[in-house]
């Protein structure tokens, strides 16, 4: 099947753009003179490939205004103005680059045309940035390439924080047959949808959730905690069985065996609190807690029952409650925690990260700054990797003695069946007093909508547009979130407690987002794409967990800082109409 050429797809853009989205067509410039595109051949020194010609003989680019149309993520397209400018720019940064940055194939005049040869270049001297990318800067965008070869005017992607790569597509006649294509049919260009509104094209993503994901945290609580395992015996020898041998003596070297590790975990004490209420405070899930050693309780949180929660042991010193963390991302460093963990008392936090060491004072709630630590030792040779902050840990240990009465030693109690736990871990605090507005979601006013809209009626539809979000990611399955939007609907208060069940379920519902996320990532960091879940399991459990922080935000925070959160969440693609139809409802 023939490709359209240019001149016809841009009729058929033309014809479309007129009749669905006029705004849009009127910022489309006139065709660009044959003298205009010589000069920038002349000034940058390329033969620009006939299909680029052609298209700017239809429209020299567009207005950088609002409702100017875009090719999707690539941008609106370059006036030859701009492919000069964004050209001629490019190249004076790769000619400033220095020599170890920029790749040496580049320099040369000769290609083997293939494709990671050309493409090993920060930016080729004969490529063209034909759109301006999202930004409408030259940091990104659609690059035509102009060298002589069998890469002759194909499509690029350039993002100046990533490789260069080529599209899918051949030609720009392809880019623009598949443009025209799209706008007619209203399906997919570049994994967005187009949809008109109010005079001008937007550019959607199509978003589908599954109903019904695979859990992490169900597959954990079905394979169970691991049972120690008992020690071998020894095999018997059996008797005679050395008659006959021979010994045989072998000189070897031998070498002394390396010292173990440290044993210096991040670990957070409490004053007045018994190691059980300092493990409530730090988000103990009741099923789990149990005495565990530390062998034992690393052991757990390494297994898939722990699903990448992590695993906290409590104890106590002197008037001190303490917990040491063996397992999972790291939450002593976290201000949730330590709020958490001081309320009402103090509480010290000692924890280290490779050369980084730090101690954090909290009192009720409010972190002391002046009380605290903070050390980044340099790598030094020995045994371990960051000596300096092994020794360094230690000192403060010493230091937390003297002035707070502190005497902790980490080695002491790893034998010891402490009190232990896998830990819900507290949400992201929100601060519900900042004015956190954006004045342009997905390309819609928020900020002139929330100007003349009176505050009563833009709670009301934002509380509407939140329970779509809520009915579209499934987040209104859970018991506790439907009986607060019902709340929320009676214009009543919502109550999101800490350990309350709206807050339990939000947390659990995080949970299952790093778990799913972690699963997905595999040991060592390699991508695991055959284990229960999968990516789509994941983008569900995010959209819930976002949904679920877009419900804090309208509790928690003022109705327009809200209603960008929800806004940009919504996965309809006609959220929009719909926001237009709740806004109605409510006069």
């Amino acid at each position: 099947m023939s490709v359209p050429s240019v001149e016809a797809s841009w009729a058929r853009i033309d014809t479309w753009l007129r009749r669905h989205a006029p705004v849009s067509h009127a910022l489309l410039r006139p065709p660009a003179s044959p003298s205009d595109i010589e000069a920038a051949e002349r000034t940058l020194g390329v033969r620009f490939h006939p299909d680029l010609v052609d298209s700017l003989r239809c429209h020299d680019g567009v207005e950088l205004e609002r409702g100017a149309p875009v090719l999707a993520h690539f941008g609106p397209l370059s006036r030859v103005s701009d492919i000069v400018g964004s050209t001629t720019f490019l190249r004076d940064i790769r000619a400033d680059m220095s020599a170890d940055e920029t790749s040496d194939q580049d320099d040369e005049d000769d290609y083997d045309d293939e494709d990671d040869h050309e493409l090993d270049a920060w930016w080729h001297k004969d490529w063209l940035l034909i759109t301006l990318g999202i930004g409408r800067q030259s940091s990104d965008g659609l690059f035509l390439t102009c060298h002589a070869g069998a890469n002759w005017g194909r499509p690029g992607r350039y993002f100046d924080e990533d490789s260069p790569s080529f599209t899918p597509w051949p030609s720009l006649r392809h880019v623009l047959a598949d443009y025209a294509d799209a706008l007619e049919n209203g399906s997919p260009f570049n994994g967005l949808l187009p949809l008109p509104h109010e005079g001008i094209l937007l550019w959607e993503e199509e978003r589908t959730t599954l109903p019904d994901p695979v859990s992490p945290l169900a597959l954990a609580a079905a394979a169970g905690e691991p049972e120690p395992q008992p020690e071998p015996e020894p095999a018997p020898n059996p008797e005679g069985a050395l008659k006959g041998a021979r010994l045989i003596m072998i000189r070897r070297r031998n070498f002394p065996p390396p010292p173990p590790p440290p044993i210096q975990p991040d670990v957070v004490f409490a004053e007045h609190l018994t190691p059980a209420e300092l493990l409530r405070r730090l988000g103990a899930i009741p099923d789990t807690v149990r005495p565990r050693s530390r062998g034992r309780a690393q052991e757990s949180a390494a297994s898939p029952w722990a699903a990448y929660r992590p695993m906290a042991r409590a104890g106590s010193v002197g008037g001190w409650a303490y917990a040491t963390q063996e397992g999972g991302a790291a939450q002593f460093t976290r201000p949730e925690v330590l709020r958490r963990a001081s309320a009402g008392t103090r509480a010290v936090a000692l924890t280290r990260r490779g050369p980084e060491v730090q101690v954090t004072v909290t009192e009720d709630g409010v972190p002391l700054p002046e009380a605290g630590r903070h050390v980044l030792s340099p790598r030094e040779a020995g045994a371990y990797r960051w000596p300096g902050s092994t020794a360094t840990y230690a000192r403060f240990l010493t230091e937390l003695e003297a002035e707070f009465g502190i005497t902790y030693r980490p080695a002491d109690d790893t034998e010891t069946e402490l009190t232990s736990a896998l830990l819900l871990p507290p949400l992201e605090h929100i601060d519900g007093t900042a004015e956190q507005v954006v004045d342009q979601v997905r390309q819609f006013d928020l900020a002139a909508l929330v100007e003349r809209t009176p505050p009563a009626r833009l709670r009301a539809a934002t509380a509407a547009q939140l329970a779509r979000l809520a009915a579209e990611t499934r987040l209104d399955v859970y018991d506790e979130v439907r009986d607060a939007l019902a709340r929320i609907d009676r214009d009543e208060p919502v109550d999101i407690a800490p350990d309350g069940p709206l807050d339990l379920r939000i947390r659990t519902l995080e949970a299952e987002v790093w778990a799913a996320r972690e699963s997905l990532r595999g040991q060592h960091g390699t991508r695991n794409d055959h284990g229960p879940v999968t990516e789509a399991d994941l983008s569900v459990w995010t959209m819930r967990a976002q949904a679920a922080r877009a419900l804090r935000e309208f509790v928690e925070t003022p109705v327009p800082a809200a209603a960008s959160t929800i806004l940009h969440h919504r996965m309809s693609l006609h959220w929009r109409t719909e926001l237009a139809a709740d806004l109605e409802r409510e006069r």
